[in-house]
């Protein structure tokens, strides 16, 4: 059975609606649910009503970054969301970009690969109720604090968004799971067999790291809005999120068509940005169709390696898109 995997966005409004999603997909079988936190509402809110609400999906942030909240702060989160949905969470953690941190929480954008490091290693001893002595590059934490409550579970998984290759490296020797972004099929065997690789040479087993499939499938019967939806997006990252995104569709072997996107959204704006991405390329970013398209997409995924697949239903009616859900599972 595939682990499926659902992001929901929660606008302060639709509350109820949400919850709903989410109890839908935890009675159909959907193995974990992400919310994303940009410059938005928090993350944190509406997870604490999802763990309530839901019974044994698995929940998560996807992702949140290290440079807004200290490691003991989302230490404090993530310990109470895992007590609250006893034993649910998975924390996703991100370095975000110079843009959003030094531009929206203003806080320096500095050594984000030591930044994380000791956040992942802070947040598990604290929730191995270790007294907390740390003596890193960056945090100097040396009168012994502890959580003043013990945590459901001992450790709770860190998934991280990775993009760099050094990055990714260090993600596939400390962390629970890789949650990768934009990478074209044509590129799956290459990406994989780099990580896969730099997860046994830390002395770690593939079972012991999950890979989330950037490459998600939506089941729709208008393609071509979701189509639309992804040249979008990689369109704004490419253009307007910094450097780290076209550095990495660069090294993907797509630097002319990231140039063509660059110049075209400073042209013509996000709408000329979108209309300079190759059809080649967005078709390689995701899959959108009916169940059947859908499923074939899933188990070439799963067969290259990956072992956490992103779905969207677009289906409204719930006992539809349950049944739905099934499907796509296996």
């Amino acid at each position: 059975m595939r682990k499926l995997s659902i992001g929901v966005g929660w606008n302060g409004k639709n509350t109820d609606s949400v919850i709903r999603q989410a109890q839908v997909a935890d009675e159909a079988g959907v193995d974990s649910l992400f919310v994303a936190e940009t410059w938005g509402r928090d993350a944190f809110t509406i997870l604490s009503l999802l763990a309530h609400h839901t019974k044994r999906i698995r929940l998560g942030t996807s992702i949140v970054n290290i440079y807004s909240r200290s490691p003991a702060a989302l230490a404090q989160h993530f310990a109470s969301l895992d007590e609250l949905s006893e034993g649910r969470m998975i924390i996703g953690l991100g370095t975000s970009g110079p843009n959003v941190i030094e531009h929206f929480h203003g806080v320096p954008f500095d050594r984000p690969f030591t930044r994380i490091r000791e956040y992942i290693e802070i947040i598990n001893g604290l929730m191995r109720g270790e007294k907390l002595h740390y003596d890193g590059h960056i945090f100097q934490l040396q009168r012994g604090f502890t959580l003043r409550f013990d945590p459901f579970r001992e450790h709770v998984p860190i998934w991280v968004a990775s993009i760099t290759p050094k990055s990714v490296k260090q993600t596939a020797a400390i962390a629970d799971g890789w949650i990768p972004i934009f990478i074209p099929r044509s590129r799956w065997k290459q990406q994989l067999d780099a990580f896969y690789d730099a997860v046994e040479s830390s002395g770690r087993t593939r079972a012991e790291v999950e890979v989330r499939c950037p490459n998600g499938v939506t089941v729709t019967d208008r393609p071509e809005r979701a189509a639309m939806a992804r040249r979008g997006t990689a369109a704004f990252y490419i253009a307007r999120m910094g450097d780290f995104y076209y550095e990495h569709f660069c090294r993907m072997g797509y630097q002319e068509a990231a140039d063509r996107v660059r110049a075209a959204w400073d042209e013509g704006g996000s709408r000329g940005g979108a209309a300079a991405m190759p059809e080649v390329l967005v078709d390689e970013l995701g899959t959108a169709g009916d169940v059947d398209t859908c499923v074939e997409a899933l188990a070439a995924a799963e067969a290259a390696g990956f072992s956490s697949h992103s779905v969207t239903v677009v289906e409204r009616d719930e006992e539809k898109r349950a049944q739905i859900y099934e499907r796509l599972a296996g």
